[in-house]
This record gives C-alpha cells, sequence and structure tokens, in this order.
C-alpha cells in the first residue's frame, strides 16, 4: 500500500473532513494519530471520546492508530502532540493540518476575543504542529537518513476568493497558504514537502456558512455526492504520498474536481519617465473600475488615447 508503514497526525480528525483523512491514511497502511479535543464549532466545550471514535474505527478496520487530545494552538500541546507519534510508532512522516473553529461575525462587530480565537487555532495550530514536526525531519535529515516527509495544511476557497462575514477566518486562511509557500522553501532542504489544500465539502465549518449549509443538503439525494467530506482525502493522500512531487501548491478540491490555483499576478500594470503625481495617476488609472478592469463606462478610443499617451499601451 501507497503509506505503508508511515506515520500520519492529522489534527481535527474526530469529525468532517479530518476523520476521512485520517481513515484513508490508515486505508492505505499509515498508522495514525487521531488529534481532537472534540470541541464545538466556535472552539468551547471538550470531548475527549470524539478521537477516541475514529482510533476504534481504524483499529476495527485492522488498521493502527492512536488518540490525541492536544490542543494545536499551544506550544507544549503541539509538541506532546508530535511527541505522541514518535513515542507510539517510532517516527513521523505526515501531517494533516485540518483543525479549526469559527466565530463569524461582520467587522464592525468582531471581538477582540473572536478574531484571536480564530486566528490562534488555524494559523497558529498550523505553525506549532509544524515547528515541532519540522524540528524532528531535521534532527533525522542531519543524522544522515534520508527524509521523505509531507504536510499538508488546510486553507479555504474563503482564504482565497473571501466571505463576507469572515473576516477573521478568510485572514487566517490566506495567511497559511503564505506560511506553507515559506515552509516549502525552508524544509526542502530536510526532504519535507508542504502543500496546502481549499476544500470545498459537507462539514459543520461550512453548514454554519451563511448559504452553503442548505446548499450542501439540497443535492444529498441526487446520486452521486460532491459534498462528502471523503471526496477530498484522496488528494490528501496522493501530496502526502511519496508518489507525489509536488510541494507549495495551492490546490482547491470539490467532489471530483482538483484546481492547482495559481498565486498573486500582476493584473494591470502603468509606468511613468518620471516620479508619479496624483493627476498622472489619475490619467493612466482612470480608464480601470474599481476591480482593474477596463470600464465599460469608457470608450475604447479614449482607453487607448489616455494610455499611449503615457506609453502604457
Amino acid at each position: 500500500m501507497d503509506l505503508d508503514g508511515q506515520v500520519a497526525i492529522v489534527t481535527g480528525a474526530g469529525r468532517g473532513l479530518g476523520r476521512a483523512h485520517a481513515l484513508q491514511l490508515a486505508a492505505l497502511g499509515a498508522r495514525v494519530v487521531v488529534n481532537d479535543a472534540g470541541t464545538a464549532t466556535d472552539g468551547e466545550g471538550r470531548d475527549h471520546s470524539v478521537a477516541q471514535q475514529v482510533v476504534d474505527e481504524i483499529i476495527a478496520a485492522g488498521g493502527h492508530a492512536v488518540a490525541s487530545t492536544d490542543s494545536v494552538s499551544d506550544w507544549d500541546g503541539a509538541k506532546c502532540l508530535v511527541a505522541t507519534a514518535i513515542d507510539t510508532f517510532s517516527q513521523l512522516d505526515i501531517v494533516v493540518n485540518n483543525a479549526g473553529i469559527l466565530r463569524d461575525r461582520m467587522l464592525v462587530n468582531m471581538s477582540e476575543a473572536e478574531f484571536d480565537a480564530v486566528l490562534d487555532v488555524h494559523l497558529k495550530g498550523t505553525f506549532c504542529v509544524s515547528r515541532h514536526a519540522a524540528n524532528h525531519w531535521r534532527e533525522r535529515s542531519k543524522a544522515g537518513e534520508r527524509v521523505t516527509a509531507a504536510i499538508v495544511n488546510t486553507g479555504s476557497g474563503a482564504g482565497l476568493f473571501n466571505n463576507v462575514g469572515q473576516a477573521n477566518y478568510a485572514a487566517a486562511k490566506a495567511a497559511i497558504v503564505a506560511f506553507s509557500q515559506v515552509a516549502a522553501k525552508e524544509l526542502a532542504r530536510y526532504g519535507v514537502r508542504v502543500n496546502t489544500i481549499a476544500p470545498m465539502a459537507r462539514t459543520r465549518l461550512v453548514q454554519q456558512t451563511p448559504g452553503l449549509g442548505e446548499l450542501t443538503e439540497s443535492i444529498k439525494d441526487s446520486g452521486f455526492d460532491p459534498w462528502l467530506p471523503a471526496n477530498i482525502s484522496p488528494l490528501v493522500a496522493y501530496l502526502a504520498s511519496p508518489r507525489s512531487k509536488f510541494t507549495g501548491g495551492i490546490w482547491h478540491v470539490f467532489g471530483c474536481r482538483v484546481d492547482l490555483v495559481g498565486g498573486y499576478t500582476f493584473q494591470h500594470t502603468v509606468t511613468s519617465d518620471e516620479p508619479w503625481t496624483l493627476d498622472a495617476l489619475d490619467e493612466v488609472l482612470r480608464p480601470l473600475d474599481a476591480n482593474g478592469l477596463l470600464s465599460e463606462e469608457m470608450g475604447l478610443d479614449e482607453v487607448v488615447r489616455m494610455l499611449t499617451a503615457k506609453g502604457n499601451a
């Protein structure tokens, strides 16, 4: 099997996407640390049985797994999580950072605590677990071992394309993309690949997002269900496996569709032979609408005249 003998940590693995990832990795032969504190979607409360239930499923199917209820956003908790994998299974090869919470609110109503809590779990949690895992891989690499390891971080369409009412969540998910790309560059020397997925699936968090909850339920009985969390897990397993050569990638995945997303691009460029003034900038940027596209309100001849006047055709 593709992951036979490898050891994986999956955070937020008690339900939804994390559970599906843990089951998929275990089915492919990996030994899995199922991490979940069993909180509500807002991060409150604790139910330590949630992680154990997934462990029981894996063991019943003939796999190997152990539960962890450590908090990923706590520095020592993340260190303990990584130690659990190494102490139980002697090594660590794969980290899937999936844990997350929601505290949606319009910007003018969002509290400091609501902003901090979401970044704490998503962004800091991704950092803490990755940091301790990276230290383990660096030590193995420096000892002369040929390391083949992978981190798969969980972004979101909200971080790529934004959602109203999710300034905290979108900011955290966008930051995870940047974090992952930096980590991919830094950890390549140790044999570690780092990718980000932006999944769309029926999870507790998605069902709380206005408009999406109703959409995910409306097509449940229409044959193939594109919103099943299990649809996402094969890509996670592939990116985690030695088969994959990819690193630094952003992968948008929904149903049977996988998109490799490009990064930021220069959408429109203007230049000048002398330092800019406000009047000069206004003249060359006026043909654009608020989204940076050529405005339909301005005729083509006028646009061409204005741009060529400054040498920006």
